[in-house]
């Protein structure tokens, strides 16, 4: 039913416990999975003139997606990883929408004004992603 699993990812501890529930889909459903960080170019410290350089964040992008690279192949589950840069939910959206049939993310709880202030990627992707997405709440 589903061949290609996105997990999106930021590195988090969210993301860390959300691992094993991509894992359990991937095998049962014998499925590859995208590992995919995005380099958040939409937030005003990043870039010319912000605190935070691009490509040290794409390096970190790296580090992060080889960690979950090798977390997978130890549980010999086919991966492939990539880091794109831009707005998260629009390329996790868009690269479900190309390249997979199901996305599987954590979501972190937030809820009043932290929620209002810094929205949810993760209800932005649910909102707008064109494939199933299996949510996993995790605590702050």
């Amino acid at each position: 039913m589903y061949d290609e699993i996105l997990f999106p990812t930021d590195g988090s501890e969210a993301s860390k416990r959300t691992l094993p529930h991509a894992v359990s889909q991937a095998q049962a459903f014998d499925a590859r999975v995208h590992v995919l960080y995005v380099v958040n170019t939409t937030y005003a410290g990043v870039g010319a003139g912000g605190s935070k350089n691009v490509n040290s964040l794409r390096a970190e992008g790296e580090e992060v997606t080889e960690e979950f690279e090798q977390r997978l192949r130890d549980r010999d589950v086919d991966v492939v990883t990539r880091v794109e840069e831009g707005d998260p939910h629009a390329k996790i959206t868009e690269y479900a929408a190309d390249e997979t049939d199901m996305i599987v993310m954590g979501t972190r709880g937030r809820s009043g004004i932290e929620k209002y202030l810094l929205g949810s990627v993760t209800e932005k992707v649910v909102r707008t992603a064109d494939v199933p997405v299996f949510t996993v709440r995790t605590p702050e």
